[in-house]
């Protein structure tokens, strides 16, 4: 997936509040009532408390609870929710697999990603598929439901630390294809010998990708460049 195809203007995704509009209309009070919800999550404990918190809001009714990414898109085919709460990290999909396979579907849904994960790539990813929220594990109650509700009315939702992090993502120097490729191999551990025979080009060429690596992330040392991109959630240790 090309980076450069996914461009978003600042302001719609503002710092001083989580929910925005993301569209023009805005239906009555009334539309909204008893919206669909379908959870997907692989933890038991946390689909259940997901369901106690939205059957406790007149506004929502839970019509599936799913724990695995190809149960997921089965059952929005059967059930068609409005709403969808997916969990990136499953048994058998990625959740970036889930949102792109439920859209093929129907691209009208509204995808909220409940997550723990909060690396910039996670986020990058989940929106980029073509969700609409992005919600972490530690929300508050009242958070969740008014992200679910956001989302309905056209509005996108972010959690704040969300959307600082995608701020920094588009505003800071991105990684190429080709730099992503030769961090993943630096955090192997491979000599720049052996990322230059892993992706099959000159050592001389792998010293100005690891150089050029080192200045966009601001990192003094290989080291601290992976383990920054590990925690950003550029990369994936094996």
């Amino acid at each position: 997936m090309d980076r450069t195809d996914f461009t978003l203007a600042a302001e719609e995704f503002p710092l001083c509040g989580q929910a925005f509009l993301a569209g023009e209309e805005t239906p009555d009070p009334e539309s909204r009532r008893r919206v669909r919800v379908m959870i997907v999550d692989e933890h038991p404990v946390v689909r259940r408390g997901l369901f106690e918190i939205l059957h406790e809001s007149d506004a929502l009714q839970v019509v599936a609870q799913v724990a695995a990414g190809r149960e997921a898109v089965r059952q929005f085919s059967a059930m068609r929710p409005e709403v969808v709460l997916l969990d990136l990290k499953l048994r058998d999909m990625s959740g970036v697999e889930v949102i792109e396979a439920i859209r093929d579907v129907h691209d009208s849904v509204r995808i909220i990603v409940v997550t723990a994960m909060d690396g910039e790539e996670d986020i990058y990813r989940g929106l980029r598929a073509g969700a609409q929220g992005y919600v972490l594990k530690d929300a508050s109650e009242a958070e969740l439901v008014e992200a679910v509700l956001a989302v309905t009315e056209g509005r996108r939702y972010l959690a704040r630390s969300v959307a600082e992090k995608l701020a920094d993502h588009i505003y800071s120097n991105q990684l190429s294809e080709r730099e992503s490729e030769i961090l993943s191999y630096m955090a192997t551990g491979l000599t720049n010998k052996g990322i230059a025979r892993m992706a099959k080009i000159t050592e001389g060429t792998v010293k100005f990708h690891v150089n050029s690596i080192l200045g966009k992330m601001n990192c003094a040392s290989r080291t601290e460049a992976v383990a920054c991109a590990l925690k950003r959630g550029l990369i994936r240790l094996p």
